[in-house]
């Protein structure tokens, strides 16, 4: 079994930075593609950042110069640094892994940015 746990999130002022951890565990099998997404209420998920097993990244408009994605492929870790934070970046933040046959969710990490 499959599992994704995520940590990092919490409450932080506008500019301020937050460190976004997802650990997955399991039969992963091949894994492709670890990705951050997030989702406020009443509205559908959205892609924030994501990068393959080579490293190429992906950043969605919203973040790009601001967030920064890694990982750490022998452990299967993937990292979502969050810098310069605005409160549109409020969000509850869900960590996902997509391989050849499946794709995982994590179960949210809530990120709050007051001003």
């Amino acid at each position: 079994q499959v599992q994704l746990v995520e940590s990092g999130g919490g409450l932080v002022q506008t500019g301020g930075s937050l460190r976004l951890s997802c650990a997955a565990s399991g039969s992963l099998g091949a894994v492709n593609v670890m990705s951050w997404y997030r989702q406020t209420p009443g509205k559908e998920r959205r892609l924030v950042a994501a990068i393959t097993v080579i490293g190429n990244t992906h950043y969605s408009d919203p973040v790009k110069g601001r967030f920064i994605i890694s990982r750490n492929s022998a452990k299967n870790v993937v990292y979502l640094q969050m810098n310069s934070l605005k409160s549109d970046d409020t969000a509850l933040y869900y960590c996902n892994l997509k391989t050849s046959s499946s794709d995982y969710w994590g179960q949210g990490t809530q990120v709050t940015v007051s001003s």
